[in-house]
């Protein structure tokens, strides 16, 4: 991979919301470089080397990236010039001044005047605030900051709502201590996470894509999947699944594999919407493919305080389905459309690949290994980053060989690669704090579960659209962020496990980067195919549909997330496979196709047994199975008397 195609990378994931990145030229652009660098020697040194302080830790490194989004995304449109102008500098001068202020007088502040601040304290808080969010609008977008300006007004302005959502208010002294000058606010555990185990991995995938991994990938996908009905699409599937569980984020995922898969998919007949959407669907598998899952696995850990490594256990067998109901619907369409496979001569060869690229797999196996043995994410995401250097030089290939130039573009790449994040984390700390001030979240689940009467299937539906709505636009760890905090408390009210809980939302929000009207996935994967994103987006909401009911199985059946006691391999087993029966039925009836096209009856016969299936039992995985039998009957004694033609237009 060439450092051209890094830095695009790094573009790709500033343009994933905001205004977009400004491209620099000259000095600009070297400065910038040696800011991004300086901030990610920076994590590498805090959370290797050094023991300071939580609080000075957090600081410098938020400092860090405010500077260089402040530099990197301009103010507006209007302002989106390869010079730097009045609202740069002033920006970067507030946040010097005010989080400077607070990273030299926290000590004065806690120990010396025992935690009263005084004037000075409060007005740098509030430049503070008011840079942090102007930050966020600039690199996620006007919804995190407007939210988090909400919920301010409502913590201080808590006496004139009515209802449910009144309360006595808070003075905005208070307020401003809570949210700047302690743990409970901005510099709370997503900042935390933010700065510890998500920049470890951030730079871990950096260093995994400019040493070539990205193009390992797809060569083992196409020697794969390559000659299978529809192949290119299933290489599209294995290729971004393998992308995806490093990046985490669904656009920048389309945006770097879908340059080759979209063309490929393309070149063997399939339309260019159909292509556009398993591209967009299968990269948005990404966020929920361990072992980063969009970074959402290091935060779901600290709020559910839990271990990462049982988070990663967890998510393997729902990923494992959500990817296999993508190769079963492909599978269906291709077969729908007469498709056939890539020519032999056009396929790499599997020993090939791995013997000239194949110990870059090593720094995953390492990783993996390592957080099973109990490890934690920052010592295995450091030691994977020494074995990819390793094992870059130790390669047959001597051109994914990690040099310092390249160390260098990694080294940017990761800094850029975090700005969104960070500021994300921070920002939804405000959020946090105000939820847990108010009590809103405690009172808003209480009264969702009573208005529904209880019944579980009505909140799952409730909660599902919550998540979409509430996660449009949002890059991959705000949004579990924000849906974690409003929406799986109402889970947990209901009495569903804690982990489904978080997965159930995370899932639905994840699942918003395909879902219209605002599906930046199959947005950027409809301008790269040259076909209408509406359409697009509707193709990859079919396509998906089994995806939108695992998120129901794992609430009905934690099992499947390896919770809950009695969990045996055998129930394990019987788990996966009646699953996979039902997301089979579920795919049939979404593509309309079985051996030949289905009738209506045929198609809601499937979607009753497929919905039997969401919930584990005898005799629901009996009457399923019944069902799947009848529309089997139905179809076989028409394909019987009607033989197959072969290609059946969509």
């Amino acid at each position: 991979m060439s450092s051209n195609n890094v830095e695009l990378n790094a573009q790709d994931l500033d343009k994933e919301a905001g205004s977009g990145s400004r491209e620099l030229t000259g000095i600009y652009l070297t400065l910038t470089r040696i800011l991004a660098i300086a901030i990610s020697l920076y994590a590498i040194w805090s959370n290797a080397l050094s023991n300071s302080q939580e609080f000075y830790r957090n600081t410098l490194f938020l400092v860090g990236i405010l500077c260089l989004g402040f530099i990197l995304f301009p103010f507006s449109k209007k302002h989106a010039t390869r010079r730097f102008n009045f609202w740069d500098y002033l920006f970067i001068a507030l946040t010097l001044i005010s989080y400077g202020y607070f990273y030299f007088f926290y000590y004065d502040l806690h120990v010396v005047r025992k935690s009263v601040p005084n004037l000075t304290d409060y007005v740098m808080a509030a430049i503070g605030i008011a840079v942090l969010f102007e930050g966020a609008r600039r690199t996620t977008g006007y919804f995190i900051p407007g939210l988090a300006t909400l919920a301010i007004i409502y913590a201080i302005f808590g006496q004139y709502f009515l209802g449910i959502f009144g309360h006595a208010g808070f003075s905005v002294e208070r307020l401003l201590y809570r949210l700047f000058m302690t743990s409970e606010g901005i510099f709370g555990i997503t900042l935390s996470t933010a700065s510890t185990a998500i920049v470890v991995f951030i730079l871990f995938g950096a260093f995994l894509s400019v040493s070539g991994a990205t193009l390992l990938f797809n060569d083992l996908a196409m020697a794969v999947a390559g000659r299978r009905r529809g192949g290119p699409a299933q290489v599209a599937v294995i290729s971004s699944a393998l992308t995806g569980s490093l990046s985490g984020s669904a656009v920048a995922n389309v945006a770097t594999t879908g340059t080759f898969t979209i063309p490929l998919m393309k070149s063997i007949g399939l339309t260019p919407r159909f292509a556009g959407a398993v591209e967009a669907t299968a990269s948005t598998g990404g966020m929920i493919m361990p072992p980063i899952m969009g970074a959402a696995a290091f935060i779901m850990a600290g709020f559910l305080g839990i271990s990462y490594g049982t988070i990663v256990m967890a998510a393997v067998i729902p990923a494992l389905l959500y990817y296999g109901a993508l190769v079963i619907a492909i599978d269906f369409e291709a077969r729908k459309q007469g498709l056939k496979g890539i020519s032999k001569e056009n396929i790499p060869r599997v020993k090939t690949i791995l013997k000239q690229r194949g110990l870059l797999l090593l720094p995953l196996i390492i990783v993996i290994g390592t957080l099973l043995t109990g490890r934690t994410p920052i010592y295995a995401g450091f030691l994977g980053i020494l074995s990819i250097i390793a094992a870059s030089w130790l390669s047959l290939d001597t051109s994914v060989r990690m040099t310092p130039k390249k160390i260098a573009i990694a080294l940017d790449e990761a800094a850029r690669g975090s700005i969104q994040v960070t500021l994300a984390c921070a920002a939804i700390g405000v959020i946090i704090c105000v939820v847990t001030m108010t009590g809103i979240g405690a009172t808003l689940a209480f009264n969702i579960v009573a208005m529904t009467g209880g019944e579980l299937w009505l909140i799952l539906v409730v909660v599902m659209v919550v998540c979409i709505v509430l996660s449009m636009g949002l890059p991959s760890t705000a949004l579990y962020i924000v849906v974690a905090v409003t929406a799986s408390p109402i889970l947990i009210q209901a009495g569903v496990n804690p982990l489904a809980a978080h997965f159930f939302v995370f899932w639905f929000g994840a699942l918003s980067n395909i879902t219209p009207p605002v599906a930046l996935a199959s947005y950027t994967a409809a301008s790269i195919a040259r076909s209408d994103p509406m359409q697009t987006s509707w193709t990859a909401v079919r396509l998906a549909l089994p995806g939108f009911v695992i998120p129901f199985m794992l609430v009905y059946n934690p099992g499947m997330l390896l919770q809950g006691d009695g969990i045996t391999a055998f129930s394990i087993i019987h788990m996966v496979v009646s699953a996979l029966v039902g997301i089979y039925a579920l795919s049939a009836a979404s593509t309309r196709f079985w051996r030949m096209r289905t009738t209506w009856l045929e198609t809601l016969v499937l979607v009753a047994a497929a919905l039997l299936l969401i919930k584990p039992g005898l005799y629901t995985d009996i009457g399923g199975l019944c069902l799947i039998g009848v529309a089997w009957l139905l179809h076989l004694a028409r394909v019987k008397r009607q033989p197959v033609t072969g290609h059946v237009d969509a």
